[in-house]
Order: structure tokens, then sequence, then C-alpha cells
């Protein structure tokens, strides 16, 4: 009913549908209609793990057993649920009571965020430090002393002072600042900086000014305060196409996108917070893979079996796919090659062109390419088989790859990106381009895997060298996980490997993809230094020429 219903919703609004056959014309609706309600406000921006999301998992759900896909999700069906690990949060059964009064948590105290868990209950006083016992410290002589120093650092000056106390015989730590300075010091639930040298929290200027009045006496605290992992759970929607071949083309597609900005990835930093509903990223690649499914269902060429995968979390990290393909629901030896199609409802009409990335990943793309007769738009090749989108994930299991991609604008991750702003005759002249390169191939065969160079990763930092690895985007511990690493760079050539995670470069520590990022921007080429990673539980250092 619902491909009979939106048929020609599209007609009235685009004079090119006039020169297009009815088939098409057709597309152009569905594309219209599914653009509209996935990047709708109902939606709030499909953040991975929100209620939109859900919405937006069981609509494609929804399309896949219209068209006659069968489930592969696993056990649930079309989905295929994942964890995101958000970070962290301070267990609701933690407490702090000092002297009778009960502390409000993260309004009065909170532990710091690369604390161990803390469990005590003991006299303390400002005056007196007894070794094993908690220490109360006020860093007010601190911060009086730094105020005007601008590579003045809290967390290095609150680390330092706890490896003191530590070596001093302290058993943990009560920070707290009776200076009216600000300190800046609070909870961050994406810290992943090492564990701190002793269990530590922090009593807010606030309470400290209500409760700890004098630093000569004896405070009774009671505190049982531990941090928690931060989940959010998400979804994959897989459905397959059996047409009983050897080999599965995998086409795929992210359908989450940022939600009001909440992690920190809107282009809009003005601190208000507003729906960023994605109709470009990427409710147009999800409606184009939903389209081709119609037209391979339909499709008379039988060569092939089809995955289709709308994949969540994509901008968290390539968090979905990563999933995907380390709990394939097919066997990956039996994926033949991966299309996937990510903000595809820019094309420009003036300039008509569309980048193609992964032409580097087999020598088999130039004469599949080649054997489409009719080019509605211009190329741009890109060889690498890697970028800030989901074929990356199967890149790294050697399955070749084709990234389709109209290019960035002025409202990438930003509210603006809106459904009447796509150019829907672009999608489909991208979907009918994909179905007549698969459809060309004259005999079924498994495509030759081939590797190509790095994309350099987006970051705030700037920098001149690099290692030469692929960083797991998804890996939420400390440090940088190595997802792979480049033939003839200076990982590979120290002697690096995959699975190991990057804990320090030279003197700077990597606690997360950025701080690794911003760590190689100290080098230049032909520097020397060493990097300290874990393999397993073994520690490692390498020397690393840049």
């Amino acid at each position: 009913m619902y491909r009979i219903l939106v048929s020609l919703l599209f007609l009235s609004h685009c004079a090119i549908a006039q020169k297009l056959n009815k088939n098409d014309k057709q597309i152009l609706g569905y594309l219209q209609q599914q653009v509209g309600y996935l990047s709708s406000e109902e939606l709030k921006g499909r953040r991975a793990g929100d209620p939109g999301e859900i919405l937006a998992a069981t609509f494609i759900a929804d399309k896949f057993k219209e068209i006659g896909l069968s489930p592969r999700g696993g056990a649930d069906g079309y989905f295929q649920p994942f964890s995101i690990n958000d970070g962290k949060s301070i267990a609701k059964e933690s407490r702090c009571v000092i002297n009778g009064f009960t502390l409000e948590q993260g309004k009065d105290y909170f532990p710091l965020s690369n604390s161990t868990p803390i469990s005590f209950n003991a006299e303390c006083s400002p005056s007196l430090n007894e070794k094993g016992l908690p220490w109360m410290i006020d860093i007010s002589e601190t911060m009086e002393e730094n105020k005007e120093n601008p590579h003045f650092d809290v967390s290095n000056m609150l680390n330092e002072k706890l490896q003191k106390a530590k070596d001093k015989g302290a058993s943990a730590v009560v920070f707290y600042n009776s200076s009216p300075k600000e300190d800046k010091i609070f909870f961050d639930g994406k810290d992943r900086s090492e564990k701190s040298a002793l269990p530590a929290f922090y009593i807010t200027h606030a309470a400290q000014k209500r409760i700890i009045k004098d630093p000569s006496v004896s405070y009774q605290i009671e505190a049982s305060i531990s941090i928690t992992p931060k989940v959010r759970n998400a979804r994959n929607v897989v459905g397959y196409l059996d047409n009983k071949a050897q080999y599965t083309i995998v086409i795929g597609a992210h359908f989450d996108h940022l939600g009001y900005g909440e992690d920190g990835n809107s282009m809009i930093r003005n601190g208000n917070m507003d729906i960023h509903n994605g109709a470009d990223d990427n409710a147009s690649g999800t409606s184009s893979m939903i389209e081709l499914a119609f037209l391979m269902k339909a499709s008379k060429v039988k060569r092939y079996n089809f995955l289709f995968i709308a994949f969540s979390a994509e901008e968290l990290g390539l968090n979905g796919s990563k999933y995907f393909v380390e709990n394939p629901t097919i066997p990956l030896n039996s994926v033949n090659y991966m299309i996937n199609m990510d903000m595809v409802g820019r094309m420009n009409d003036s300039s008509k062109t569309i980048t193609i990335g992964g032409y580097g990943t087999s020598p088999n793309w130039k004469t599949m390419i080649e054997s489409v007769k009719k080019k509605t738009f211009s190329i741009r090749f890109d060889s690498s088989g890697t970028g800030p989108s989901d074929h990356t994930s199967f890149y790294r299991k050697d399955i070749p790859v084709l990234f389709f991609f109209t290019g960035l604008h002025a409202d990438y991750h930003k509210p603006s990106d809106d459904a009447d702003k796509i150019n829907y005759t672009g999608m489909l002249h991208i979907i009918r381009f994909i179905q007549q390169m698969i459809e060309g191939q004259k005999e079924e065969q498994k495509l030759v895997f081939t590797k190509t160079r790095e994309q350099q990763t987006t970051t705030t930092a700037r920098f001149s060298v690099s290692m030469g690895i692929m960083p797991d985007y998804s890996f939420s511990g400390n440090g940088v996980r190595v997802d792979g690493v480049s033939d003839n760079r200076p990982a590979k050539l120290a002697g690096i490997l995959a699975g190991d995670i990057v804990k320090q470069l030279g003197e700077h520590k990597t606690s997360s993809v950025e701080s690794y990022m911003q760590a190689l921007s100290k080098f230049k080429k032909g520097d020397k230094t060493t990097t300290r990673v874990m393999r397993g539980d073994k520690e490692m250092t390498f020397e690393i020429v840049f």
C-alpha cells in the first residue's frame, strides 16, 4: 500500500521528473517520503540509543519486511543490538556524610573522574595527615600561587598531590578549595585518563563553606563512592536477500545522527541545543539503500545474495559497523564486496559530481564502473579504503569497498541539514548507477582485494607526521587501540601490531584518539621518539622514526 500511496508525491515538486520514466518518478516520491520521515522532528535527530533511533530502526525494519528481506540481525530478528560505552557516571548508591551532614551528590561532592572506588568511615583533619588514613587537602594555596600561570593544569596538580600523598602513606584524599578562586574541577564523564594514584573525591566550595569551616579540627567522614560505566543501547538493522548464490554483496548506510548535539559533535558551538535532523547525513544514504533493496529484490539478475545493513552509532566512531564485522551474521569470507552510501543527497545541479571512495581496494572496480553505460554525473575517485564512514570497518577485514558521497556543505552537522535541501534526483541517479554496476557483472566472481593508503583522521590538531596506524574509534578504554597498521610506515617498521594499545608518544600521554593526534602535532619529519604500548597485559616500548 505504501508504494502506491506515495508514488506521485514528488511529481509536482520536481520539473526534471518530467524527463524520467514512470518507475523513476515513483522512486523519487519514495525517497522524499523516507527522507522526510527519517529527518523529521519526531525522531529528534536519531541519536544512537535514544527513542528517535529506535523509531528509525523500526521504520527501516518494516521496509525490509515489506520488500521481502529475511531478518539477519540475529536473535532479535532484523535488529542486531549492541552497547555503546558512553563514559561513566557516579553510582547512585554513592554517599558522603560529614559530621552528620549528608552531602548532595554532584552538587556538594563528587569523585575525581579517574578515581578508584572509595569506602571509609574515619576521623580526619586538614591539619593532621596520618599514615593509613584519608587526608584532607585544601588546594587554595596552590590555586593562588598559579593564578597568573597560563600553563597551570588543575588535573596534573591533583594527580601530583595524590602521588605525593600515596608516597607518604595516605589511604585516600578529600580535596577542597577554601579560596573563592574558581578551580574548574568537575566530574568528567568522558575522562579516559589513567587511574589516580589514590581514591579521591572533591568537596565543592559551597559545601566546604557550610561544613569545613575550621581546618584545625577533626571531621568525621563516612564515604562510599564509586564510578560506574554509562551505557547506551543501539542496534543495527539487517535484512538478507537470499538468491542461493555463493557470494554476498553488502549494501550499507548509517541511519543515526546527532540528536541535539549532546555528544559534542555538532558544528554549532554557541551552546544552544537544537534538533539535528540529518537529512543528508544520513537519511539520504539510508533511503537510497532501501530503494536499492526494492530494486535488487525485483531484479532478474540473481548472481549474488544481498545483505542490507543500516548501521547505528556511526557518528560516535563507526561503532555499528565495527560491531557487525566482529559479530557477523553471515560468514565474512562469503562477502564479495561492500558498498557504503553516506551523504548522497547534495549532488550539485551544476557540476553534477560525486566522489567514489575505495576505488583502489580492488582492480575490478575500474571495469565494473566503466560497464555503466549511462553516466548521469561526473566522478571524482578516491583510492583509499578508509575514511570517516562505515566502509572502513569492512576494509579492515580485507573486503573491497566503494563509498558514495556527494560532498560536505554548509549544513553539515548543523540543525539546518533538512529534507527540503535534498537533491532527490541526484540520489536517484546514484541508486541507478549502483544498480547498473551490480547487474553489469556478466558472471559470478569474487573481487580481488588490494590494500590502499590511509586517510588522515579528522581532528582539531594539525600535524605533519603519522605513525601509520588506524585507531579503533569504538575503543573506550585508556589509550588508543590499533585497529590496523600500514605497510612501510613508522609503526609497522617499529614492530607495533593491530590490537596494541598506544599509551604514550614521547613524553605525551595518549589517553584518547584526540590526545594522540595532539601528541603527533609535536613532531616533524625526521624526529625520533619512543612510544609506550600495552600488548595484552605486557607493557612494551618501541622506537619511532617519523
